[in-house]
């Protein structure tokens, strides 16, 4: 049996490590909405060019993403929901009654 549920852990933790990923790649194209936005207005009609065309903005876009899609910024949202569910774990333990 320990194995089946270590299995299910685990297909947890990676269920949740692919929800945190996706929110961070929501959140850092928000944050560089403006970036994107030049680009796309940089490369609208544009096909082969746009490689060396839009260069700087591409560059721009890249940049800013990194800020908010790195390994770091993934660990930091691991530890948060930790702590957010040890949290609610240990409001779970509170008995109501027993206070």
């Amino acid at each position: 049996m320990g194995y089946i549920q270590e299995a299910r852990e685990n297909h947890v933790k990676k269920k949740v490590e692919e929800a945190l990923r996706s929110k961070m790649k929501q959140k850092a194209m928000k944050e560089c909405k403006d970036y994107a936005s030049k680009y796309a207005e940089c490369s609208t009609g544009r096909t082969i060019s746009v490689v060396w065309q839009c260069r700087q903005e591409a560059k721009e876009l890249n940049n800013c993403l990194h800020q908010f899609t790195n390994d770091d910024v993934l660990e930091e949202m691991k530890r948060q929901y930790m702590l957010q569910q040890q949290e609610k774990e240990s409001t779970k333990g509170l008995n109501p009654s027993t206070l």
